[in-house]
């Protein structure tokens, strides 16, 4: 029988859920995701849980405070001018407590998500944390396919 390995192309379906059992992510209503391990697509510790699983292994796994997404980091709370924000996007732009705003990366290739934590006057904090970071999580997985 086929198992999950390092660098294994994977047809899945899967649930990961943060401490308060909400959904983050579900695959079981709709297609099975597809991914390669080792490429990101997943966070390294959950990619861990899977090696050596068989095809068609239906597994939960509960991963504690920072295991899956790394703890809260302090200085990943940034204040930004809102002027900034008004040169590089859209001027007319508000923005509220809670708000997801995408910012390049710095080569332009990519982009980046932060929340905005707090709105001040003329700046917002963002966090740019992962949403679970420091929090446990619960992934379920159906592991339909290994190549």
């Amino acid at each position: 029988m086929t198992t999950v390995q390092p660098g294994s192309f994977l047809t899945l379906h899967y649930r990961l859920a943060g401490p308060d059992g909400a959904d983050v992510v579900n695959t079981f209503h709709d297609k099975p995701a597809t991914l390669s391990l080792g490429t990101g697509q997943l966070a390294p510790a959950i990619e861990a849980q899977l090696i050596g699983l068989p095809e068609g292994a239906r597994e939960t796994f509960e991963l504690p405070a920072g295991a899956a997404f790394g703890e809260r980091n302090p200085e990943m709370l940034q204040r930004v001018k809102l002027a900034l924000l008004h040169e590089l996007g859209d001027a007319d732009a508000t923005y509220e407590v809670g708000d997801v705003v995408q910012f390049p990366t710095p080569d332009g290739q990519g982009a980046y998500a932060g929340v905005v934590r707090e709105v001040g006057d003329g700046w917002l904090l963002f966090d740019f944390n992962h949403p679970l970071a420091g929090q446990p999580v619960r992934f379920e997985v159906h592991v339909v396919g290994v190549l």
